[in-house]
């Protein structure tokens, strides 16, 4: 039996979850130390620099995410039907996509830059400064955005410790480089940029390595079956889905950032530090969505609804276990948190005031996470789409009524609320799920 037909036990769920929880750990600490390494040259603006620009990178790079989530289910669904073959095709597919949008930001850097900053102005020498870092971490565009496919082939492979070991390099690496580059060197804001563009392409080296089994044979030159119109077309389809349903998804989180501004400066501080937490959560909850796209690609591709009710059983046991963890740690070590992340006075009591919405978060909004993790994995993503934008709408009635009758507690509570509708209106489409595995 291969491992991709055994069965599916904690201990197989522990196995692609934890290193994915792990990794996503390390994440912040890069940006931290970017940000310190910067902050030893005495001045503010190569700090705002460095920010502004991972800020601009990150947001054109985030709208490739569906890169990751789509190469996961639809790899995972090939390895579940036995298609080896169809499974390094997929790699190759979204290797090609990848490098042909990171050509795309290379050639159009001056247009990508000049619209950036024109909706995010700044002051002459941050924009200098921000100029310079951007003109040499954009020749990266190609590996970030293939370390996307490679990061979801691997998931659908249950090599997860492979992305933990793919994220400690680069991180590693990174910060090494910095600190050798800016306070030895003295390259400043270039240092930081060279630094993270090494690796970048080291990281994508790495990560093809550890995708050395696509490569066995001759599926990953198969052109064929690379552009088969059929697979492309099947393969844009789920990523396009999913691609809406992000954008959806992040809009309304813009939507609470904006609204949070109305309320008044520490009011938004306040909601700022109590983000961090949301952003905790999702790190962490990550490794069982995860696990769930893995094993349920793996189920659907087998048509076995068996296994896929087993994916879901046991992967949405160990998500809410850690979501009930995660709650009672915000509730007893929230305000430690808050104090760590917040100086003023005034910014910690409110952030305290409003601690009980993030310590209910994790509980709220598990069953959306684990749901996701489900429909992907089955690339149901015209059903995902569909039900983002309904619970959209639901989010947006809940802004109109809670809001100006509970201000900031309308915010949060609104924030829940889509969470729930997210929540309902994906269960509501699992039975049907359920049910076309067991006809295929």
């Amino acid at each position: 039996m291969s491992e991709a037909s055994g069965p599916i036990t904690h201990a197989r769920v522990l196995k692609i979850a934890l290193p994915i929880v792990l990794s996503n750990a390390t994440v912040p600490i890069l940006g931290a130390v970017d940000t310190g390494v910067v902050g030893q040259l005495g001045q503010a603006a190569p700090i705002g620099a460095v920010g502004i620009s991972a800020v601009i990178l990150s947001t054109i790079y985030w709208v490739f995410g569906f890169l990751r989530m789509g190469t996961t289910g639809l790899a995972a669904q090939a390895r579940g039907a036995g298609d080896e073959a169809e499974t390094g095709a997929l790699l190759m597919r979204g290797l090609i996509l990848a490098g042909a949008a990171g050509l795309l930001f290379i050639l159009a850097q001056a247009l990508v830059f000049r619209g950036a900053f024109a909706l995010s102005p700044a002051s002459a020498e941050v924009e200098s400064l921000a100029r310079q870092y951007l003109e040499i971490r954009i020749w990266g565009a190609p590996a970030t955005i293939g370390l996307y496919a490679v990061t979801g082939w691997l998931i659908a492979m249950e090599r997860t410790r492979g992305v933990f070991v793919l994220q400690i390099w680069m991180n590693g690496l990174n910060i090494l480089l910095d600190l050798w580059f800016v306070l030895g060197l003295g390259w400043g804001v270039e240092g930081v940029a060279t630094a993270t563009l090494l690796a970048e392409w080291t990281g994508l080296a790495l990560g093809l390595w550890l995708c050395g089994s696509a490569f066995r044979g001759n599926q990953w030159y198969d052109w064929g079956r690379i552009f088969d119109r059929g697979r492309l077309r099947r393969m844009m389809q789920v990523n396009g889905d999913i691609m809406l349903r992000s954008v959806l998804l992040t809009v309304s989180f813009t939507t609470f950032l904006f609204l949070a501004a109305d309320l008044g400066d520490v009011t938004l501080a306040a909601n700022q530090v109590l983000i961090q937490f949301l952003e905790i959560t999702a790190f962490a909850l990550d490794g069982f969505a995860f696990s769930a796209e893995a094993l349920v690609g793996g189920a659907v591709g087998a048509r076995d609804p068996g296994r896929l009710r087993q994916a879901v059983t046991v992967s949405g046991q160990w998500g809410l276990g850690l979501s009930v963890v995660i709650a009672g740690c915000f509730w007893v070590f929230g305000p430690v948190l808050i104090d760590l992340m917040a100086t003023a006075p005034d910014v910690r009591a409110v952030a305290r005031h409003y601690l009980f919405w993030v310590a209910l978060a994790p509980l709220v909004s598990v069953a959306s996470y684990m749901l996701d993790g489900i429909f992907i994995g089955a690339t149901w993503t015209r059903d995902m789409r569909i039900a983002m934008l309904q619970s959209v709408g639901v989010y947006c009635l809940a802004l109109a009524v809670f809001v100006p009758a509970l201000g900031n507690h309308g915010l949060w509570l609104a924030v829940m609320v889509l969470n729930v509708a997210r929540a309902v209106t994906l269960g509501a489409r699992y039975p049907r799920l359920l049910g076309a595995v067991a006809a295929a």
